[in-house]
């Protein structure tokens, strides 16, 4: 994703961001109401007083910052919910929630529109016709209040709990999968073998902070290699942890040491480098994050395997998605032919779905269940790697429960889910 682009997704997050320009809005709302009667070539057919504005204003006014003032305290316990009962890691979505955050920025919009109405009205700046336009848009904002009102009610009874951020988690895991499917390699060419594909020649463009890779300005790296018909081969895809002397990328050298250095910093700017992953261009972020909430709901002060379960259940969802595209990426034309990126192991991001699950949740007999249903039915999809990869998961997991399970009964039954074989097709052409 464009550098630029990256930034403005990350400042349209921002709940200041949005409230400040609905309230500038507010703002810009009351003051033109007192300029634009004079391009009203008409005379209203009625007029409205003073002080039947004034107590709109009034009430629209302190109402709203009422209103606001308990909605950031809700707000504020609920990331407290999610941070002690799911995982801190999905506290982000939270606030960068969009209905929360046009909610709140209707109120606080509207009460700046009710505080400057006050304030120019009081300076008798509006006239008759002045007033009924003013009078007409408290009107629309009234309304428009009403409206958030009743979204923010039925906001409030999902905000912060276990199924709902879970939900939240999910939905940015598949966008990040999807996502990666249409570009596998951010739209450069594929690396495949890097101790092979690289040259020698080439030197490394190393972290200069500790962090984690968020972003990569994929174009940019691409004109740099126009610019100098040279090729760039990244090392530190988004979520790699990375620090000074960590290679992020391998370049050609640009001639003299200096000139090499300046080359070296214009690819480094191109990664931006956070101290939290992001779930963007991170799906294996946005499965360990759905593990996290897994094992805090097997803890012994939670003691919720459903939710567990459920969540098992979800990343065999996630990872069923990515196996319809596994093997895809051979058949993409790169954007980007003259930078090079590795691609995502499929192993990885099973070790980071199953792996922990299945230790913490070793001696629990359901959870284990679950567990080998779906790599079961994962072992089932995609190509050779990606049903290897089940496999893998698959064995470890028996593997911890043998040791953990006490019952023989309940070893036997995770037996006999690994002894079933796979259904075979019936012959035929497929209508």
């Amino acid at each position: 994703m464009p550098r630029w682009r990256w930034l403005l997704a990350q400042l349209t997050r921002r709940l200041w961001v949005r409230a400040t320009l609905i309230g500038a809005m507010g703002v810009l709302a009351a003051i033109l109401a007192a300029v634009v009667e004079r391009y009203i070539p008409w005379d209203m057919p009625t007029k409205i007083g003073a002080e039947a504005v004034d107590s709109l204003l009034s009430i629209l006014a302190s109402s709203m910052l009422t209103v606001t003032t308990f909605s950031l305290s809700v707000m504020v316990t609920a990331y407290g919910s999610v941070t002690g009962n799911v995982t801190p890691r999905a506290t982000r979505l939270l606030i960068e929630d969009r209905p929360t955050q046009n909610v709140l920025s209707t109120f606080v919009g509207s009460f700046l529109f009710g505080i400057v109405g006050l304030i120019v009205l009081k300076t008798g700046a509006y006239g008759d016709r002045g007033r009924v336009v003013l009078y007409i848009v408290t009107i629309a904002v009234i309304v428009l209040v009403v409206v958030s009102l009743l979204r923010w009610i039925d906001h409030l009874t999902r905000l912060g709990r276990v199924g709902e951020t879970t939900d939240r988690v999910e939905e940015a895991t598949r966008e990040a999968i999807e996502a990666r499917l249409r570009e596998p390699f951010l739209g450069a060419a594929p690396l495949r073998d890097p101790k092979r594909d690289i040259p020698a020649s080439y030197v490394p463009v190393r972290a200069e902070i500790i962090g984690y890779v968020q972003n990569i300005d994929v174009p940019a790296l691409s004109r740099m290699c126009e610019e100098r018909k040279t090729e760039i081969f990244v090392n530190a895809v988004p979520g790699t942890f990375v620090y000074p002397h960590t290679p992020l990328a391998w370049v050609a050298r640009a001639g003299k040491a200096d000139e090499t250095d300046a080359y070296c910093a214009e690819v480094c700017d191109t990664f931006a480098i956070g101290d939290q992953r992001s779930f963007d261009q991170d799906p294996r972020f946005g499965l360990a994050v759905l593990s996290e909430v897994a094992l805090r709901a097997m803890s012994p002060a939670v003691n919720d395997s459903g939710t567990a379960i459920d969540v098992i259940g979800r990343m065999t969802r996630l990872l069923s998605l990515w196996a319809e595209g596994d093997g895809d990426d051979e058949e993409r034309k790169p954007r980007y032919p003259s930078v090079r990126v590795p691609s995502l192991a499929t192993s990885d991001l099973f070790e980071d779905a199953f792996m922990l699950v299945a230790r913490d949740g070793a001696g629990l007999i359901e959870v284990q269940l679950r567990l080998q249903k779906s790599l079961l039915a994962l072992s089932r999809l995609g190509g050779e790697d990606f049903r290897a990869a089940a496999r893998r998961q698959s064995q470890l997991a028996m593997e911890r429960a043998s040791k953990a399970l006490a019952l023989e009964g309940d070893r036997k039954r995770l037996r006999e889910i690994l002894t079933q074989e796979t259904p075979k097709r019936p012959r035929g052409k497929r209508k």
